[in-house]
């Protein structure tokens, strides 16, 4: 079985171009060599008892059995030099690919443990982002629809994308199903950034939209029903609103305020009807 080990030498590549081959890092491989180096003398000493059994074999004085008992010996040492062989493979890292070193997760001197990665080699375009979509929302969603994306890293961009493919089976536990979304080359994000995905199912233009955080439910002081506080003349009116279509933080407004007007945002518990606003400095319609 594998071990942890040091790690003895990199590439100090990362950010690079590399061919597929090119050594990506080396690991202390001494206790291992050593090993196989005792395997190979065990090994020659069965060939030349090997040799001599078989010899004696031949010419009359040996017996079968013993033939037979040198041979297998062989064939074990053998077999114990290849499987320690295949594990010294391990020891040192290639690259798999030709393409660029995305990441290197380790360095000269310190200790690598099994299952752990050490290095990222990958291609960084076209580079894609995958969701996942619960099952109840997945129908509605197809190759080609295009999506917007959100960023903590860009917070004043919409970035563009597109479903390039949905995956057949769902998660069994969570409920969900993969969406892969292709990026234009141009994209801003950098590989491993998360984001927030809104895949777009209708376009409305030329709409009128208001936040959701404005949006009140149910609100016992005017009576129920959804609808937004408007501050006017420096009064509250609550007035009732119908929306369409819904992004993950504004919705389209169908009904409701009229363009221009001052709404509460995000909307406050404790407001009634006719109390006194103030409309603070710098506040947008």
């Amino acid at each position: 079985p594998l071990k942890s080990a040091r790690i003895t030498a990199t590439c100090d590549c990362e950010g690079e171009t590399v061919e597929k081959g090119r050594l990506i890092f080396q690991l202390d491989d001494s206790e291992i060599r050593a090993h196989l180096a005792e395997i190979q003398a065990r090994l020659d000493l069965a060939r030349t008892e090997r040799d001599r059994a078989v010899d004696l074999l031949a010419r009359g004085v040996g017996s079968q059995r013993a033939a037979d008992a040198a041979l297998a010996e062989v064939a074990e040492f053998e077999a114990a030099r290849a499987a320690q062989t295949e594990v010294l493979g391990h020891y040192v890292g290639r690259a798999p690919l030709s393409g660029q070193v995305l990441r290197l997760d380790g360095n000269v001197g310190e200790v690598a443990n099994p299952g752990e990665p050490l290095a990222w080699v990958g291609t960084p375009f076209p580079r894609r982002v995958v969701a996942d979509v619960n099952e109840e929302d997945v129908p509605r969603i197809a190759v080609g629809q295009k999506a917007l994306l959100k960023a903590d890293a860009f917070p004043d961009e919409a970035l563009q994308a597109t479903v390039s493919s949905v995956t057949p089976k769902g998660d069994p536990v969570l409920k969900t199903y993969r969406v892969r979304l292709s990026l234009p080359d141009d994209t801003p994000l950098f590989i491993g950034m998360s984001v927030e995905v809104n895949i777009v199912l209708r376009e409305a233009h030329e709409t009128p939209i208001i936040p959701l955080a404005a949006l009140v439910q149910d609100a016992e002081a005017t009576g129920g029903g959804v609808g937004v506080w408007v501050v006017e003349d420096s009064r509250l009116r609550f007035e009732r609103v119908r929306v369409g279509l819904k992004s993950a933080e504004e919705a389209q407004l169908l009904e409701g305020p009229t363009p221009g007007a001052l709404v509460v945002s995000p909307a406050q518990e404790g407001l009634s009807e006719g109390a006194w606003a103030r409309v603070r400095e710098g506040a947008a319609p």
